[in-house]
């Protein structure tokens, strides 16, 4: 069936139901980033494949609203769909509230789905539905009526994250939480995001591809502690261990119901991750305290025990990326390699290594003009030959029992034009000037985005995404509260950096039909020295493996990049090299010598 005909499907069932507009979030119960293919309706119904978008139906238009990183591919995915592309940010582009605000007509009704929209987001669309003199449905799920074969919710086995690599016990993790409950006067907590759920009980999951953590919702009082989850998805050890910590299992379902019922004044949740229609499954008398997840910051920032892990999954990690590109430079041109079995064999090297569990995204591996688009995804249908000219892009990571990696290596993989090695050259004076940042304590994301953005703000060029984000601990590859983005808007919260924090390095640049570039590094924040002015913190590189200094013009580089650079190709050489053999040693020393 057609995207055309699925949406002339949906329209029908929106006029019996006399709805007007109809909105779709990539989102899931838990407005999780990546979801299971049961929430995939915008792929479903417009062919978009990206990991961000909303849409709204109405009888005359379906529109699509997505990021930066999306902007190439969503105009290739949506050609001939039968939905048109609102590039968010851009000039002139509405976003979706000022689209409703006026579209949305007088006794004309907007509905969307309650469990997928955060309260935040419903108050949002509630006070425009109500200026507009409009209702505003939420218990429809309208996809259900027109996707006859709609996968069904996973129910995949849990597992237990042992001490010696979650660091800090349940218990000891569960009464950090009641503290924080108890200041906030809250006799309650909901916690619904699957990465804080996974990452308090220390157990892991399977139910999103390449985010280990499992579907449930946890409600948690001073007495008590329950986890809603599918009992399917619970063996012997996992019940014997929820048990010992006093956690009552109940259906994941049932939670709806339970909250009608609950005995309590109070409840502490997370408004821009709860689904409204959980809160609006509360007693009318229950207060609603809205705050962040107590559990986000504290999963932020990472205990010895998961800084030490993680610094040992850089290095295999390290290793695996190392040999690849190796090997990519030893075969491009004598034997036949796409895009798909280049990061066939990347994900072989990174099963060579102890403890390795499954990539952390799907790898981007991506040649030439193709690496424009940030998100690219090779397909059958789309699998570019790689022939020894010009860039591929690999964007990559791994999750071990010791942790979650995301590295990005341009590749050189035969002659590159001056424009290429000009872009290639920018890109690394980025990487290089965040990376060797000092700065005073109480600094957030944005006073640090410039030293990014700087080396190509001052050619008149950019790049349209953040230039970091954090990293969970075997969960979410993208993971909050702290990131680098100079642009402040309504929901981006600016949250200090701390030690202990893991955060990305990926500045870029992208032309369409030309090239991408991204060199991507995870940084960990330590103290720095202690001065007249407070204290200082600094980053810890993690991320091990060579640059392409062959796609440097030198003469581009500052004496205190060049410095950062070589000391940083030292680092890799001295950590990585003794699990190479002799060629890929040899190799590796004269790729990171001194320039």
């Amino acid at each position: 069936m057609t995207t055309s005909k699925r949406l002339e499907n949906l329209r029908k069932v929106m006029k019996e139901k006399k709805v007007d507009y109809y909105m779709i979030p990539m989102s899931d119960f838990h407005s999780s980033e990546y979801v299971n293919d049961y929430f995939k309706e915008i792929a479903f119904l417009t062919g978009f494949t990206g990991t961000n978008a909303t849409v709204v139906v109405s009888q005359k238009e379906s529109a699509l609203w997505t990021d930066g990183r999306y902007f190439i591919q969503a105009k290739r995915e949506l050609l001939g769909s039968g939905t048109t592309l609102y590039e968010m940010g851009e000039e002139g582009v509405p976003t979706v509230e000022e689209y409703l605000k006026k579209n949305l007509k007088k006794g004309q009704t907007l509905a969307y789905d309650g469990r997928v929209f955060s309260l935040t987001q419903h108050k949002t669309y509630r006070k425009i539905a109500k200026k507009n003199k409009a209702d505003i449905v939420i218990d429809y799920n309208l996809l259900d009526e027109v996707w006859e074969d709609r996968p069904a919710l996973p129910k995949k086995k849990i597992w237990i994250l042992k001490k010696k690599y979650a660091g800090v016990t349940y218990e000891k993790k569960v009464a950090d939480i009641r503290k924080a409950m108890k200041k906030h006067k809250a006799q309650a907590h909901l916690l619904t995001s699957l990465y804080d759920i996974a990452w308090l009980l220390n157990l892991r999951g399977d139910d999103i591809a390449c985010v280990p953590v499992f579907m449930a919702y946890f409600y948690l009082t001073k007495e008590d502690a329950v986890l809603y989850v599918a009992e399917k998805s619970l063996n012997g050890k996992v019940k014997e261990y929820l048990e010992e910590n006093d956690i009552v299992v109940k259906e994941y379902d049932a939670i709806y119901e339970d909250l009608k019922k609950v005995d309590i004044t109070s409840v502490l949740v997370d408004p821009d991750i709860v689904n409204v229609a959980l809160v609006e499954s509360l007693p009318s008398d229950v207060k609603v305290i809205k705050a962040s997840n107590p559990s986000e910051l504290m999963r932020s920032v990472k205990n010895d025990t998961e800084i030490k892990n993680t610094k040992e999954a850089h290095i295999k990690d390290g290793v695996a990326v190392t040999k690849f590109i190796y090997w990519l430079k030893t075969h491009v041109g004598e034997e036949e390699i796409t895009e798909m079995s280049a990061a066939q064999k990347l994900l072989e090297f990174r099963q060579e290594q102890e403890h390795f569990l499954d990539v952390s995204f799907d790898t981007i591996s991506a040649y030439k003009g193709n690496a424009a688009m940030m998100h690219y995804e090779a397909t059958e249908e789309h699998n570019a030959k790689i022939e020894p000219k010009g860039f591929l892009l690999v964007d990559s990571g791994g999750h071990y029992l010791e942790g979650t990696t995301d590295i990005t290596r341009t590749i050189a993989v035969g002659k590159l034009s001056e424009e290429e090695k000009k872009a290639f050259t920018l890109v690394v004076r980025s990487n290089m000037r965040l990376q060797e940042a000092h700065f005073p304590e109480g600094c957030v994301g944005v006073n640090l985005d410039i030293l990014a953005r700087g080396p190509v703000w001052d050619e008149g060029l950019d790049y349209r995404c953040g230039t970091g984000h954090g990293v969970g601990h075997i969960l979410n590859v993208h993971e909050g509260p702290q990131r680098f983005h100079w642009r402040i808007t309504d929901t981006f919260k600016p949250w200090a950096l701390k030690p202990g924090m893991i955060t990305t390095d990926e500045p870029g640049l992208y032309v369409e039909d030309g090239y991408g570039i991204r060199i991507e590094n995870e940084l960990l924040c330590v103290k720095d020295q202690k001065t007249e002015y407070g204290q200082f913190l600094k980053f810890q590189q993690l991320t091990f493996a060579p640059i392409e200094v062959e796609a440097i013009l030198p003469e581009m580089l500052t004496q205190y990049e060049r410095k950062a650079l070589n000391d940083y190709h030292a680092a890799v050489y001295e950590k990585i090299s003794p699990y190479l053999d002799k060629k890929e040693a040899a190799w590796l020393k004269q790729v990171t010598k001194p320039i």
